[in-house]
């Protein structure tokens, strides 16, 4: 039976992620998240923008359900992934349906080699041992530096290298999205560059949706094809990349670009009435 034009359209259509309103507590009475929408598309490069203490990484946690082991809960709203709601479901849930996130900081398993870590990637597969070596091999091409520091301790490594064990391990779960928290952090410049275009390389070979939550705008913008921007727990700002990084509000207060005219320190507290998207 043929499927009608209508119904393939909105399929097409509908997000692979869908955060919906979402509030989020944490002690019972610390309100964090307040009514935080978004939508990644199927196969996208979605930012999750805004300064330390945004909202940026709780809202990944509400995501992939690691909110309970910080005493924390999504108390309204709904996180819907490839069409299903998964508020409920355990992390371990999460990872086998393709969601997985990498966690700030890296956290590799420090005594571990790089190879032994890359392997705890692969603990919810029941495919064999034989497509797990297949897909440690292509973890190896697509981070040769692995490949060559492969039976060294985690903890010795560089940030770097840290950085993309924890990627690496990521893929080991054959994602269909990886949820990444501050790839930049703690990095120099050109090895985030490095990091950021194999980003861009998963997500076009092995189309790979990434939702990733960053300080560094300017670098996410260059990735990213759409984006949205945390203040105080809310969604202030959303817009296609480009748009975005040509926003003069946008350019002043997460770019360091002020124009033509240079700020004096008298100016900062005029910060939050400058920023027009809060009136």
């Amino acid at each position: 039976m043929s499927i009608p034009k209508a119904a393939t359209t909105t399929e097409a259509a509908a997000p692979f992620l869908s955060v919906n309103n979402i509030e989020v507590v944490y002690d019972h009475v610390i309100l964090v998240l307040k009514g935080v929408s978004l939508d990644v598309p199927r196969g996208g490069i979605v930012a999750l923008l805004g300064a330390n203490g945004a909202g940026k990484t709780t809202t990944l946690k509400a995501v992939s359900n690691l909110l309970h082991s910080e005493r924390g809960e999504v108390t309204k709203g709904s996180i819907l992934f490839d069409g299903v709601e998964v508020q409920s479901l355990s992390p371990n849930d999460l990872v086998r349906r393709g969601c997985i996130q990498v966690m700030e900081g890296r956290r590799c398993f420090a005594h571990l080699t790089v190879e032994e870590n890359l392997l705890t990637g692969a603990f919810t597969r029941v495919d064999g041992k034989a497509a797990i070596a297949e897909d440690l091999e292509r973890v190896y091409a697509y981070f040769p530096r692995l490949g060559e520091r492969r039976g060294s301790t985690a903890g010795y490594t560089s940030g770097g290298e840290q950085q993309m064990c924890a990627i690496g391990r990521a893929l080991m779960s054959r994602p269909k999205m990886i949820l990444l928290d501050e790839p930049s952090m703690g990095l120099a410049p050109q090895i985030v560059e490095e990091i950021f275009e194999i980003v861009k390389d998963l997500n076009v070979r092995e189309n790979v949706t990434f939702l990733l939550a960053e300080q560094n705008t300017n670098m996410a913008l260059k990735y990213a094809r759409h984006g949205y921007i945390l203040e105080n727990g809310r969604v202030v700002m959303d817009g296609e990349a480009p748009a975005l990084a040509a926003n003069e509000d946008v350019k002043e207060f997460y770019l360091g670009i002020a124009g033509d005219k240079r700020k004096s320190f008298r100016d900062v507290k005029h910060y939050k009435r400058r920023k027009r998207w809060l009136a």
